[in-house]
């Protein structure tokens, strides 16, 4: 059986530039600039973005694209959720160059609820 019918879900959607591998956004979900970056190939970035939608048990999806980077293969590696925060590890997995500008990472935050019994 598929689904037939959609329904729009409302979220709190932010946006952020970071400075020195740190960015604030308080927001369910939002779209986050980095500095421009220079992350050798194979090397990693460690992004830390203060969020109070965050829990330590939350599910944080992220997603990564380049913003003014034409160089270099950013891809999100590990992503840790902790109160108040959560930890975005990048890694350039291009073989040979170097991330070379600007990179655009998206989040959504997801946290459990309990629903009543019925």
């Amino acid at each position: 059986m598929g689904l037939t019918n959609w329904s729009e879900i409302g979220v709190d959607v932010g946006t952020a530039t970071s400075t020195a591998n740190a960015a604030t956004i308080n927001k369910q979900c939002g779209l986050i600039t980095t500095e421009a970056l220079t992350t050798a190939a194979g090397a990693t970035y460690t992004m830390t973005v203060t969020n109070a939608a965050v829990n330590a048990s939350s599910i944080v999806l992220c997603t990564v694209g380049k913003g003014t980077c034409t160089a270099g293969m950013p891809a999100v590696a590990f992503v840790t959720a902790a109160a108040g925060s959560v930890v975005i590890i990048l890694q350039n997995i291009h073989s040979a160059n170097a991330l070379n500008g600007t990179i655009k990472i998206g989040f959504m935050v997801m946290n459990a609820t309990e629903v009543p019994s019925a």
